[in-house]
């Protein structure tokens, strides 16, 4: 259920990703909302010091720039731009000293050092205990591995990447919950830090800011960057869902309970909205996660391979001199016959940046197959493995939720790729739905005009204004012989919605 204002509003949306970011205006009005791209800009790991890092001073300025921009657009139209809302990845952080000073640029969580600390936190905390706590993924690089490694935590604090973002345009030091939901250290019950584990792993208890829900304000931006970016200095910088599949799934535009989705992009987020955690221990065995979504929800799913896998190919390829049209490769992809070699997807081998198609054939290799060097076939053996992945993982999702789902929501980059969506409905056996491509953004931009009072009611309305604001795309199983792949617009709804 929601309601509307008829004054409508505009909001600035900062999405960024592991490998590009962007700025957009959000307008919601007339019961749809919108989107307008101002500033897009190329996101990456560099080598520094020996590891992979974040430019983060580069990342900032680039949000800097994007802001100006919206602030330019919106004053074209004669608007004001209500709000500010940001969304990133999850687990990397900056340290900042007591004047706010970063320490370094931040770690990615591509580079190996979380890989090294494993054992040594289990030996302090054992990977049980810690499950029935904070309901995480078992993951080399998530947020308590990586701050293992840190030679000194004494004076500093750990701002994760969108609340370090938000701490440079406002001054004000918070932790977002959906995305402090994956570091390892927040209670899945109590929604808070667990502050056992704090003592447990020596770090001091506020390493981390207080807590703070999406919809609630951090600040007004300092007066620097009003001056900068041309917003007025009282412009409010808005939590929304931080983690950007917290963000995502709020904009799934699902009309039922019964709903399972996938995040995809750089990686694949697979699993179900709940109300409460699974922390048995059946759970944990299964590597299944418990975050944080918006509205206090539960986003219980699991990391898959995403992607990455064939952008790093597409990368190796040009950097062969053999630059390939994706549209062309997929098209080739799906003429292929089914039953083609696959691969483990969610292998720790493709975590890093290298030569994708080689580790990809010697993956096929090690299980007894061989892949021929040819781009079409590589590509269909990821996507095949992509949607095996879905599958398999969806099912235990259920299996172990007790949830059971009628369709799935495939939003984000990957809901474009007609081939996997397909393939996708295929192995699931279940209806997919594609779209929105920009869920990130949107669920980030309707969290602000919630808490603008632009709109109101829970995430079935926010759902319902995505649905009448975007084109959908249906797919059935068993047509992936058929083209283009067996898919069927859905038109958006009307926007008179109880």
């Amino acid at each position: 259920m929601r309601g509307q204002s008829s004054a409508g509003g505009v909001f600035a949306a900062v999405d960024i990703g592991a490998s590009s970011g962007r700025v957009m205006l959000g307008r919601v009005t007339g019961g749809r909302v919108s989107l307008e791209t101002v500033h897009r800009f190329p996101n990456g790991v560099v080598e520094l010091d020996g590891g992979l890092h974040w430019d983060f001073d580069a990342l900032f300025e680039e949000v800097l720039t994007g802001l100006a921009a919206a602030a330019e657009t919106a004053a074209a139209s004669g608007e004001r731009i209500a709000s500010i809302g940001i969304d990133t990845w999850a687990v990397d952080y900056g340290l900042v000293d007591p004047a706010g000073a970063l320490r370094a640029q931040p770690f990615s969580y591509r580079d190996e050092r979380g890989r090294t600390a494993v054992a040594d936190v289990h030996k302090v905390l054992d990977p049980a205990r810690l499950y029935a706590t904070t309901g995480l993924q078992f993951l080399q690089f998530n947020t308590l591995y990586q701050l293992a490694t840190e030679p000194e935590l004494l004076g500093v604090q750990a701002l994760l990447v969108p609340d370090l973002i938000a701490f440079r345009l406002t001054g004000q030091r918070r932790t977002e919950a959906t995305n402090a939901s994956t570091t390892g250290l927040f209670d899945a019950v109590a929604g808070e830090w667990a502050t056992e584990f704090f003592k447990a792993l020596g770090l001091h208890k506020n390493l981390f800011p207080a807590v703070i829900q999406p919809g609630e304000t951090i600040g007004t931006l300092l007066p620097e960057v009003a001056t900068r970016t041309g917003l007025p200095q009282e412009t409010t910088v808005v939590a929304v869902g931080s983690h950007d599949t917290a963000s995502a799934v709020a904009a799934v535009p699902a009309q039922q309970e019964d709903f399972a989705y996938i995040s995809s992009g750089t990686w694949s987020l697979v699993g179900v909205e709940l109300d409460n955690p699974v922390l048995e221990e059946t759970s944990r065995l299964a590597n299944f996660t418990n975050e944080r979504g918006v509205d206090g929800t539960i986003r219980y799913l699991r990391n898959v391979g995403g992607l990455w896998l064939l952008s790093e190919c597409q990368r190796t390829w040009a950097a062969e001199g053999h630059r390939q049209d994706l549209a062309a490769l997929l098209e080739s992809a799906a003429a292929l016959p089914t039953g083609g070699p696959q691969i483990n997807a969610d292998d720790p081998a493709f975590i890093a940046p290298d030569n994708m198609p080689d580790r990809i054939r010697a993956a096929v290799r090690a299980g007894g197959a061989v892949l021929p060097d040819r781009p079409a076939v590589v590509v269909r053996c990821i996507l095949d493995s992509l949607a095996a992945a879905y599958a398999r993982t969806l099912a235990r999702a259920e299996e172990l939720s007790g949830k059971q789902t009628s369709v799935v929501h495939i939003v984000g980059g990957g809901s474009q790729n007609r081939l996997l969506c397909q393939l996708t409905a295929d192995a699931t056996g279940k209806t997919v739905v594609a779209g929105p491509v920009e869920a990130t953004a949107l669920g980030n931009v309707l969290v602000q005009a919630r808490a603008a009072g632009v709109v109101t009611g829970g995430l079935s309305g926010l759902r319902a204004l995505v649905r009448a604001s975007v084109q959908l795309e249906s797919y059935e199983p068993g047509l992936v012989d058929q083209s283009p792949y067996g898919h069927r617009p859905v038109a958006p709804q009307s926007p008179s919605i109880n």
